[in-house]
């Protein structure tokens, strides 16, 4: 049979490893995702290092090894995540400086009792080094498509309650707004609920990378550094 070709996209660390960002894999016919991680980690060592905290998606879904890929999907394969036009979008992924009021009118409403923000900015210190600055990656679409399902996801858990999220990508000083979180609900409680449970799970769950680029050298940042 005929081989297939696949989109392969990169992201971080592993994008550094191998210098590139994205490009067209051709594959035997019936090839799974373990068949281009395979492919991959002949490429690169940083495969293997990286174990099961390295996520595969296709077509913007987390994809498990066992998937049978076809003709013309797009895979991804996703590092460790460090902890629009036209109608208002609640989960926005952007290179602009965040506003936190433009962010909390998303979900604001007369029926909100209690609003909570939060907003998480560039310290100069992390991990015993003096940070410089910081620069965020994103695979966007996947990452907008992340943060809407942890709005409803609050939004299933705490009934009423809205839940709108920014997240800035590139390079940012210290000081700069890297995230904001602002939940909307009749009642303070289930507001601050729901904000502290989309930032936790955002850190865990949605494809942004962070690079801290510090006095003694830069380097990729996730759950385990």
């Amino acid at each position: 049979m005929a081989p297939i070709k696949i989109t392969l996209r990169l992201f971080g660390s592993l994008r550094d490893a191998l210098g590139e960002a994205s490009r067209v894999v051709e594959l035997d016919d019936g090839a799974r995702v373990a068949d281009l991680r395979s492919w991959l980690a002949m490429r690169s060592p940083l495969v293997d290092q990286l174990g099961g905290r390295l996520a595969a998606s296709v077509n913007l879904e987390i994809a498990e090894a066992g998937r049978v890929l076809r003709d013309g999907d797009e895979v991804a394969f996703l590092p460790p995540v460090g902890g629009g036009d036209g109608a208002v979008k609640r989960c926005t992924i952007s290179e602009r400086a965040l506003d936190e009021a433009e962010v909390a009118r998303r979900v604001e409403g007369p029926d909100a009792g209690g609003v909570v923000s939060f907003v998480g900015r560039v310290r100069n210190h992390a991990r015993g080094h003096v940070i410089e600055h910081l620069v965020y990656e994103a695979y966007p679409e996947m990452a907008e498509r992340e943060m809407e399902k942890i709005a409803d996801e609050a939004a299933g858990q705490w009934p009423g309650t809205r839940v709108a999220i920014a997240h800035r990508v590139g390079r940012l000083e210290i000081g700069d707004a890297a995230v904001v979180v602002v939940a909307a609900s009749a009642h303070r409680d289930a507001a601050f609920l729901a904000c502290r449970h989309a930032i936790d799970t955002l850190k865990v769950r949605v494809p942004i990378w962070k690079r801290e680029v510090a006095t003694d050298g830069a380097y990729w940042v996730d759950d385990h550094a």
